[in-house]
């Protein structure tokens, strides 16, 4: 398989089912989340309260779960949702934000786990090492730094997805310098990004929104995880390249990811996507 071709396929997907995307995520990227799926060619919702979830997630293409400002109303809404996607067979991705950081927010992510069959789950090193049951030492939202060499940690990386999605049954997505994708025992490794996504918050968050737009508009779920990743890495050096002429910073690097991803090609992919 030309993974290339197949990513760029995927996103002329998105573009031409324009699916709808239902989001229970958090206050302080929402408006990021919804600006990406519209940027790449979805529909966002913004939808929590329990009383209306199970009727938005039923006309959805997709639900996202994302668990960085929690509260008890919220998660019962999440799994709520997840549920009646579940029954309805909409796919569903996990953000497990922050997971390690508090007893509150491992035992939410694991809850949200343990109720709901996620097409995908997608953090950072970090966050995924503690839901697998990993003593990971989480600062705020950050990946933690490891002490190995790239070659070790990338396969440490491997293992633990390739284990915990044999569990699960579901994509396991571990985003850092090089983004490992894994469903069973088949992993991609992705190689695109700039250190710039690290500068503003938000880019964790929008490439699961970008997975979730990619999962409501085709049937391969990897495949739906490694486009999502790519979309947002390859945005990101097209952003750089642009503000790097011209000496801006963090601001304007944001305002051109989102450009990037809103006029990104199926060329762009082809030609850049770092995929192994």
């Amino acid at each position: 398989m030309d993974i290339n071709k197949s990513v760029s396929e995927a996103l002329k997907n998105v573009k031409a089912k324009n699916p709808l995307v239902h989001h229970i995520t958090n206050y302080v990227t929402v408006n990021d989340c919804a600006n990406v799926v519209l940027a790449i060619g979805g529909s966002p919702v913004m939808a929590d309260d329990i009383s209306e979830v199970e009727d938005m997630v039923s006309i959805a293409s997709s639900l996202v779960l994302n668990i960085g400002t929690l509260n008890s109303r919220t998660i019962e809404s999440m799994i709520k949702a997840g549920k009646k996607a579940n029954e309805l067979k909409i796919p569903v991705i996990l953000d497990p934000v922050g997971a390690g950081a508090t007893p509150f927010r491992t035992e939410t992510a694991l809850k949200i786990i343990n109720s709901v069959k996620l097409a995908v789950i997608r953090g950072n090193s970090s966050e995924i090492k503690t839901i697998s049951g990993i003593t990971a030492k989480t600062k705020g939202v950050d990946a933690g730094k490891e002490t190995l060499s790239k070659e070790e940690a990338l396969k440490l990386g491997k293992n633990v997805a390739e284990e915990l999605s044999e569990k699960l049954g579901s994509v396991i997505a571990i985003t850092g310098k090089t983004d490992i994708v894994s469903y069973k025992n088949k992993t991609y490794f992705i190689e695109n990004g700039h250190k710039m996504l690290s500068k503003i918050t938000g880019t964790g968050c929008m490439c699961t929104s970008l997975i979730g737009s990619y999962l409501g508009a085709n049937e391969n779920y990897h495949l739906s995880a490694i486009a999502g990743i790519v979309s947002m890495g390859i945005a990101g050096e097209l952003a750089y390249n642009i503000i790097s002429k011209r000496h801006g910073g963090s601001g304007n690097f944001k305002i051109e990811l989102l450009d990037a991803i809103y006029n990104l090609s199926s060329s762009n992919i082809i030609d850049r996507a770092q995929i192994r």
